[in-house]
């Protein structure tokens, strides 16, 4: 099988498995850092602009990491893993046809996602805590960002196909060089330097939007001109195709979908326990853990991609070992910030602002939950393994005890005791067992084991046919 397999397949296949997850994840932890730094650029700037705006953005960026998180993590790795299970078992036409397919799947969704955000939008930051300035804030830069939020989306569709094949270099420097152009762009819009307007915290939405359309044009560009090893190709949409990419992608949405509900029902949390200068301190240390997020993306794009290849080509015991030594990589880079935010939460927290209340709130955060982030990053990391072979119940429940755990146990700490501390220990606690229930899960080999068809019932047939087709194709049937 390997004789007919490209050169870059090939590595994925044959390569050493350190070796060829550093030399992949290296650009993609690049470009996560640099699209992360987008978000902490937009902070830091509209920070300038007062507690309120610094507050209203906190109540937004739950929802702003969540669409980053389905379209370009959950989706992005559906949309990855389909076709690395493609080009790993040698069907070059199916992985071209799983490219409309995937911005078909990504622009409806991302305006299905618009509409929803700009229409409740109001109600659900409200909910959060969100009164006065600050819900004005959160209005203003919402409505902005969420209005050409499928750009976003149509970006990280494109992004996932080429990371599919392997070639984590091209988005890195797409996004970095977008980056370059946002640092000053960022604070023209915000505050109306030279001949641009003064949009306040709208600004930064603005030039989010900016930023997502250059990147999309460019991707875009790139598959379409035939260098990518999957391109566009005139099919007529076939409802397998749609399946392959959802049956992992929608199941990963709910995942991201629990990620960010735990940080915004616990935001809630914050703010009936302390008030808007608690949300603050809250939502810009939890800033933090969601940075975690892409870099960990770093690692999880090339594990997507090196786990589907080595599943589609039968190689079952390699990609167990990829999954492993990525989840050790990942826990290793997360737990060391973690120590260091934990250790040092003003160096963080400083960045953003020096208001006493918002400080004490986001210091006590770090200190409980900084030291746990490892578990974060590992259990991550596994996340992005399982997308690549298929297979994501593990990864789904360990997601929802977590929420169970931070979300209802930091609701008894905070009834009970009245202290933020004690609800933040249970954020930790979460976290702790994210991690290890999937590790636990992984190496236990859980990929390898028949689907159950109650699990088709609960959740739907797609995801039962893709993980029966990881099945078959390691057992080689």
């Amino acid at each position: 099988m390997s004789g007919s397999h490209g050169p870059r397949t090939r590595l994925l296949l044959e390569g050493p498995i350190a070796g060829t997850l550093l030399r992949l994840a290296w650009p993609n932890v690049l470009v996560m850092l640099a699209q992360a730094s987008t978000g902490l650029i937009e902070t830091w700037w509209v920070s300038r602009l007062g507690n309120d705006a610094l507050a209203g953005m906190a109540l937004v960026f739950p929802g702003v990491m969540l669409m980053q998180m389905v379209s370009g993590g959950a989706m992005g790795g559906g949309i990855s893993s389909a076709i690395a299970r493609a080009l790993g078992g040698g069907r070059r036409e199916e992985a071209d046809a799983l490219v409309l397919h995937a911005l078909v799947i990504n622009l409806t969704l991302g305006a299905v996602c618009s509409g929803l955000m700009l229409i409740f939008g109001p109600t659900l930051y409200r909910a959060l805590g969100g009164e006065g300035g600050s819900l004005d804030a959160a209005l203003r830069y919402s409505n902005v960002v969420f209005a050409g939020n499928v750009l976003l989306w149509a970006m990280n569709a494109l992004a996932s196909v080429i990371r599919g094949t392997g070639n984590m270099m091209l988005p890195a420097l797409v996004t970095c060089g977008g980056v370059v152009l946002l640092i000053p762009l960022s604070p023209c819009l915000i505050f109306g330097i030279g001949p641009f307007p003064a949009l306040g915290v709208a600004g930064g939405g603005a030039a989010l939007l900016l930023f997502y359309a250059g990147g999309t044009a460019v991707l875009a560009w790139y598959v379409a001109s035939g260098r990518n090893l999957a391109g566009f190709r005139r099919t007529r949409l076939r409802w397998p195709l749609f399946r392959t990419i959802l049956g992992v992608g929608a199941v990963a949405a709910i995942s991201s979908l629990q990620t960010n509900l735990t940080v915004a029902l616990t935001t809630a949390l914050v703010g009936s326990g302390g008030g808007p200068d608690a949300v603050a301190g809250y939502g810009t240390g939890a800033r933090l853990e969601y940075l975690l997020v892409p870099l960990v993306f770093g690692f999880g794009a090339p594990l997507v991609a090196l786990v589907g290849t080595n599943i589609g080509a039968g190689q079952q015991r390699r990609a167990l070992r990829v999954a492993l030594v990525g989840g050790g990589m990942a826990f290793a880079m997360t737990e060391t910030i973690g120590l260091a935010a934990a250790l040092w939460p003003e160096a963080w927290l400083g960045l953003f602002g020096a208001d006493p209340r918002m400080l004490a709130t986001g210091s006590a955060y770090l200190r409980s939950v900084g030291p746990a982030y490892g578990f974060f990053g590992l259990g991550l990391a596994l996340y992005f393994a399982s997308q690549g072979a298929g297979r994501l119940l593990w990864p789904l429940a360990a997601g929802l005890v977590r929420l169970i755990i931070a979300v209802g146990g930091g609701w008894l700490m905070l009834r009970l005791t009245g202290s933020l501390g004690w609800m933040f220990a249970a954020l930790a606690l979460g976290l702790v067992v994210y991690g290890l229930s999937l590790l636990v899960a992984v190496a236990s080999g859980t990929w390898f084991k028949p689907a159950r068809r109650r699990w088709s019932k609960a959740t739907g047939d797609a995801a039962v046919d893709v993980q029966d087709m990881a099945v078959d194709e390691v057992g080689g049937r």
